[in-house]
């Protein structure tokens, strides 16, 4: 047995109202750059829906994630022989009409527009040609068809009787990023060997200097959530904003999450038996086989595994571990790919609750609740293509679970019984409802890292034809510079902070009157004889 730490994500579908302040907080800190105008490595998709880029789950036509065959698992895609007999052709992707041509808009018409009885506009422009477009699809355009089940791939899976009436059920928001699977498709797909997961604690990556575009990583990530960059040449991919999470700091998707949905922390597991846990033979059974590669933190051989006292400590404490492995409620996302995903999601409960409320019922009584999940098999069924490989019965049982904390909250509110704090009902509500930020976000940091710092490497006017262009990316001469990110907390420390920290004044709380110490460098005592 090879016990080894993997940091997990976990959201609550429950609490998601679909603002995209993750998408958009992301694509400030990570993709704000030429070259990955579309790219979003946080995005927020609207179910029933196509997804992004569209109809990604099709993976008879995209041949990401892996196949079981008689010798065990290879990628769908192909094996070794094939990648390299077609190593110099045009891989199976995206194209950029799949994912969405980005756009911004020519406001200068609004004052340079001539005369006219029309009022002017600002019409579209490509990011990427500058010419004048037709805006037809974006990021999440899901939404704004209300969910429209038709092209939902799938919904082709269920009865005909659901797909036509399952607009009515409801409609739910999913959060994605990159899984940082424990069985990665992407890294084996990659011929230049510049995807690679990382052995202290799980996350994927890629090695910009040995990347080469060939772009197979694409193809062979079912979730389609590594990307080319056009300008660099380059595959780019979530991070799981590891900078951040080397210090202790969650990713900046669970930073600013309005409604406080994600939980981070550490999951141990044993790496000796990921292959085997992929390769059972029933899809069904994948759910379970990745659940009992996970090890109890509190057990023996958690103990003996060698890890560091603190990453232990953190598996101890891990909100993540508790919704996964303890509680049984939160879900991986579609385990038949067989990559093992390590985002899991808590399944929505609340559009039972709403379709209850308006048949006249109380959706929040037990009894209710209970025969609603066994009679609204639409929702069900369709979760279950989402998260279990199709089978109803995990999503049932942990729906089950969500609706018992739900009543047993309710009866302790009306007084009609006391609550235990010491039971896990009570323990999920806490966790779910009402958990604190230390409780939400249990991240051990990097050898040598403090606790809560982010060192600012780079410039924050590192943006195209900048003052301050390093060229991370080899966009220009000289060596690549440390990735550093601003920080929420650094943020506010200088912000708020009267010091003068490595020659900085806080211009901010300047009044403009005298000279601050520290604004200007130090005159110096003139030589001798001058």
């Amino acid at each position: 047995m090879k016990v080894m730490a993997q940091i997990a994500m976990v959201m609550n579908l429950d609490k998601c109202i679909g603002c995209h302040t993750c998408s958009v907080t992301c694509k400030q800190t990570w993709t704000n750059r030429p070259g990955v105008e579309y790219v979003w490595f946080n995005n927020v998709e609207t179910r029933p829906g196509q997804g992004y880029p569209r109809r990604y789950e099709d993976q008879e036509r995209w041949r990401g994630g892996w196949i079981r065959t008689k010798n065990g698992i290879k990628p769908r895609a192909g094996g070794r022989l094939r990648r390299l007999l077609t190593i110099f052709a045009s891989p199976l992707m995206p194209s950029i009409q799949d994912y969405y041509e980005p756009w911004t808009y020519d406001y200068e018409n609004l004052t340079a527009a001539p005369l006219s009885d029309d009022v002017p506009v600002a019409p579209p422009r490509s990011l990427i040609s500058g010419e004048p477009m037709k805006i037809r699809w974006s990021a999440n355009w899901d939404d704004d068809l209300g969910g429209d089940p038709s092209p939902d791939p799938l919904l082709g899976r269920l009865e005909e009787q659901v797909r036509l009436e399952f607009e009515k059920a409801f409609m739910f928001y999913l959060p994605r990023i990159c899984e940082h699977c424990l069985n990665p498709s992407c890294v084996a797909a990659c011929p230049s060997g510049a995807m690679y997961k990382r052995a202290e604690d799980g996350i994927v990556l890629v090695d910009q200097d040995r990347c080469r575009g060939w772009r197979m990583c694409v193809t062979g990530c079912p979730y389609k959530k590594v990307y080319f960059n056009h300008k660099t040449g380059k595959a780019e991919k979530c991070t799981f904003c590891y900078p951040r999470v080397e210090v202790g700091l969650p990713t900046v998707c669970s930073e600013t999450c309005v409604g406080r949905l994600r939980y981070i922390g550490v999951l141990l597991y044993d790496a000796d038996r990921v292959t085997e846990a992929a390769s059972v033979a029933d899809e069904h059974d994948l759910y379970e086989a990745q659940l009992d590669l996970f090890i109890d933190p509190h057990g023996p051989e958690a103990a003996a595994a060698g890890l560091p006292a603190d990453w232990l400590d953190a598996a101890r404490r891990s909100p993540v571990y508790d919704l996964i492995k303890k509680y049984r409620i939160a879900l991986p996302l579609h385990p038949e790919y067989r990559t093992l995903p390590m985002v899991w999601y808590v399944p929505p409960l609340s559009p039972v609750v709403d379709a209850l409320s308006t048949t006249g019922h109380d959706g929040e009584d037990a009894g209710n609740l209970f025969a609603a999940i066994e009679a609204m098999r639409i929702p069900i069924g369709y979760l279950a293509e989402l998260f279990t490989a199709g089978d109803p019965a995990p999503v049932n049982a942990a729906l089950r679970r969500l609706a018992e904390m739900r009543a047993y909250m309710r009866g302790v509110n009306l007084g009609e019984w006391e609550a235990t704090p010491g039971d896990d009902l009570h323990a999920m509500y806490r966790l779910l409802a009402v958990a604190k930020y230390e409780d939400r976000y249990v991240i051990p940091t990097a050898y040598g890292n403090v606790p809560g710092v982010v060192e600012e490497g780079g410039c924050s006017l590192d943006y195209d034809g900048g003052p301050g262009m390093q060229g991370p990316f080899g966009e220009a001469s000289g060596r690549p510079v440390p990735v550093s990110i601003e920080t929420f907390h650094g943020l506010k420390e200088r912000q708020t902070s009267d010091e003068v920290t490595r020659d900085r004044v806080n211009l901010l709380n300047w009044d403009g009157r005298g000279t601050p110490a520290g604004l200007f460098p130090l005159k110096r005592a003139p030589k001798r004889g001058k």
